[in-house]
This record gives structure tokens, C-alpha cells and sequence, in this order.
């Protein structure tokens, strides 16, 4: 796939991650209490049916169980459109999050995100209009670091909860990755690659949240 054309700078990120994985789980706020509770979380996509994201993707899901069974959250909105693969990202992110035992009437989708900085901005508005107030983006360290900066020149007004890594280290993987799911409910046909859609100076542009219309 075409997408795999910039595999490198994506494995350059990922090099920076796990470098810094052990110093950021250190600074991640262990969370013991529910005297905290969200209204919902904001859970960002990552491409489905790729193994190198599989374990970021089943990452992700796994934290937004944990927040929703520990009553850290009520609700969630999973945010993803058809990004790399033809597979909506937060569809499928909520056929997990139902297969775990999250009940579908408190799960959410944001469908037209295409990068980290939309994934917060579209299903912070759509949090608002359901009604929601005390918002989390619940994601892994490295993400949840990369957007704290373009965010701040949002309207937004959301906490972060990354997830804890030692955490994780319990979880059975390939537990999670034997469930199965209907994932051609969330199949796109006639899908084009964002890779294929726009070149590297269009896709840094929406990874900085320049494609935001700010006035929507």
C-alpha cells in the first residue's frame, strides 16, 4: 500500500516514543479515585488492519475500557475517518469497545477526522453538542504530548489522560487481538489513501490543524 511510503518518518516518531515512554509513564498522574469523572473521553483512531499500529489501536481501546469499567468516564466518542485504510477509524474502535463491554449507548463516533489535532477539535464540538461538559482525551503518552501545543489555539477545554503504560504491560495482547468483529460495517469502497489524496506538505498542514475551519 502507498501509505507505507513514509513508513521511515512514521518509525522516526515511533523511535522518539519508546525513547520516551519510561520518562513519560513516570509523569503520567496514577489514576486511583473516582472522584474524577468525565462526562466523556476522546479516544483518536489509528489505521485498522495495519500490524504496525495493531498494538497502538488495541492500546487505546483497552485505556477507554479501563476509564469507562473504573467509572472514570460515562461515555465515550471514539474519532477516526478512513485515514491510510479503507476502514473507518472509530467504528471500528467502537465494535471493540462494545466486544470489551462498553455498552453502545454510551459509545460515540466522530467519522471525518484525518489527524491527531481534528480528532480533538471535531469530537470536542461534537461532546458539546451532546450536551457534555468535562471532556478527557484519553490516548497514549506520545500522542497525548504531540497535541497539547496545537490545542492550546483552540477553543477547547479538555483535560489529558494518558494511559499508563506498566498499566498496559498486564493487559493480555493477544487476547484482545483474537476478538472478532464485523469490520466490513466500517469498510470504505472506492477508499483513496489520504497519501494519495495529498502530498507531504498537505498532510503536515492538517497534522498542525491547519484544515480546521475554526468558524464551523
Amino acid at each position: 500500500m502507498k501509505y507505507r511510503v513514509n513508513i521511515f518518518i512514521i518509525s522516526i516518531l515511533f523511535i522518539f516514543f519508546i525513547a520516551d515512554l519510561n520518562q513519560l509513564s513516570a509523569k503520567t498522574p496514577e489514576i486511583t479515585t473516582k472522584e474524577t469523572t468525565y462526562d466523556v473521553i476522546i479516544v483518536p483512531g489509528v489505521p485498522y488492519n495495519d500490524d504496525f499500529w495493531t498494538d497502538v489501536l488495541l492500546g487505546r481501546i483497552y485505556w477507554s475500557h479501563y476509564l469507562y469499567k473504573n467509572g472514570i468516564t460515562k461515555n465515550i466518542i471514539y474519532s477516526g475517518s478512513a485515514v491510510y485504510t479503507p476502514y473507518i477509524e472509530s467504528e471500528i474502535m467502537a465494535m471493540y469497545g462494545e466486544k470489551l463491554g462498553i455498552p453502545g449507548s454510551d459509545i460515540f463516533t466522530e467519522t471525518k477526522a484525518e489527524h491527531s489535532v481534528e480528532n480533538v477539535y471535531y469530537s470536542y464540538n461534537l461532546a458539546r453538542e451532546l450536551g457534555f461538559k468535562k471532556i478527557a482525551l484519553a490516548t497514549d503518552p506520545f500522542q497525548s504530548r504531540m497535541v497539547k501545543r496545537p490545542t492550546k489555539r483552540m477553543d477547547v477545554d479538555i483535560d489529558f489522560i494518558p494511559f499508563s503504560v506498566k498499566m498496559l504491560d498486564t493487559v493480555n495482547m493477544e487476547a484482545l487481538k483474537n476478538m472478532t468483529i464485523d469490520s466490513q460495517n466500517a469498510y470504505v469502497r472506492d477508499f483513496i489513501s489520504l497519501e494519495e489524496r495529498k502530498n507531504f506538505f498537505q498532510r503536515l498542514k492538517g497534522t498542525l490543524g491547519r484544515n480546521i475551519d475554526f468558524r464551523d
